[in-house]
């Protein structure tokens, strides 16, 4: 069954939600507030008054008003959001002028930087719903974990989900490399190894490279660099305050960043081949992944091991099936051509993560359902 393609439709920074009103003339305070706004991924419109068009004012999500423009603000509407901002930090004046524009808070820079950081992000980026997030794993090595979470994104994508793929195994060679897409511009893990702060959702999402109509984080393709834990965290909160679709290819070990990563998908599919072997090593994986991933569901993937069929892996597992992932006859060749996992909509493989799609956005397939409870399988 053939999709449709969105694959030029990437969200562009008109499409985000517009950013705060910021009102000042002080050149060294507007540089300093455009800069927070540009950390927090928020594109705000800037005046030196109030807008004069109706509705100017209360319609931006937040108002970051400059103590020289405190006065010009004076008759404006009160509306929650408004912040008064300056550098003067013995300034006597400035409770006073925040009672007059109304202002819920009073931020003294630089001390504030860090937090109006978090409120611009909230603002802009922390209102809707959080992108269903989704984590693949080999239940042992060339499994084809990889490939379903490769087929999964460019499935997501070509559906018109806002869609992130996240490669979360620093030795799988890169993600990128499957979607054909290594020598792309855009940044890389080394380049977000040292985030330990909140990471701007739409910053995020534009740095990265653009392949198939989806956003993708992979490794570079120099010395192996360690993600600390607490990097792991802000890139995958802010991918997952996006919307849409985060799926994240995971490695077998469970370290601090993996449990991390872990901690925040909705539900984790385990690839097990249909052999005993394999079956035996993804029980170690699920033991380890179970203690911090609540939903953890199995992808039987054939041939099978006489006696064997996709109900008994999972039964043998103790987990829910999501059904058995079909072969599909020329699936490297394709990617030789440029043709990536899940890039043909009338393959098998896509029909299988068309599928999976469908059934989770079905009511409560994933919002507060237990591991254990029935769940139709993926025919």
């Amino acid at each position: 069954m053939a999709g449709s393609c969105a694959s030029e439709g990437l969200p562009s920074v008109e499409e985000r939600r517009c950013g705060p009103l910021i009102v000042t003339e002080e050149a060294e305070l507007l540089d300093d507030l455009l800069r927070l706004c540009a950390a927090a991924g928020a594109v705000p419109e800037v005046r030196h008054g109030p807008p004069a068009e109706r509705g100017g004012w209360e319609r931006a999500p937040m108002v970051l008003v400059g103590d020289d423009a405190a006065s010009r603000c004076r008759g404006a509407s009160r509306r929650p959001g408004v912040m008064l901002v300056g550098r003067d930090q013995d300034d006597p004046d400035v409770w006073r002028r925040a009672v007059e524009i109304g202002a819920e808070y009073v931020l003294r820079l630089p001390d504030s930087e860090s937090w109006l950081v978090d409120q611009i992000a909230n603002a802009v980026e922390g209102v809707g719903r959080s992108a269903l997030t989704v984590g693949v794993i080999g239940g042992r090595g060339g499994s084809g974990a990889s490939t379903l979470a490769c087929a999964l994104a460019v499935t997501a994508a070509r559906s018109g989900r806002r869609t992130m793929l996240i490669d979360g195994d620093p030795l799988g060679g890169g993600i990128d490399v499957l979607l054909g897409g290594e020598e792309s511009d855009g940044l890389r893990w080394p380049d977000f190894a040292r985030s330990k702060g909140r990471v701007g959702g739409g910053a995020l999402e534009e740095s990265l490279p653009a392949l198939h109509g989806l956003r993708v984080l992979s490794w570079g393709r120099d010395d192996e660099v360690i993600v600390p834990p607490q990097a792991m965290r802000s890139v995958l909160a802010a991918s997952r305050r996006l919307g849409g679709v985060v799926v994240v290819d995971l490695p077998r070990r469970v370290d601090e960043s993996v449990v991390e990563a872990l901690a925040q998908l909705d539900v984790g599919l385990l690839v097990v081949p249909g052999e005993l072997r394999a079956v035996a090593a993804a029980q170690r994986v699920a033991s380890a992944a179970g203690m911090v991933l609540e939903d953890l569901r199995v992808v039987a993937r054939g041939p099978y091991t006489a006696g064997l069929d996709e109900h008994w892996v999972a039964q043998a597992l103790g987990l829910p099936l999501v059904g058995d992932l079909p072969l599909e006859a020329g699936l490297f060749s394709a990617q030789d051509s440029g043709v990536p996992p899940g890039g043909n909509p009338r393959g098998a493989l896509a029909r299988f993560c068309k599928a999976f799609w469908e059934l989770a956005d079905s009511p409560g397939r994933f919002a507060g359902v237990p591991a254990r409870s029935s769940w139709g399988a993926v025919s």
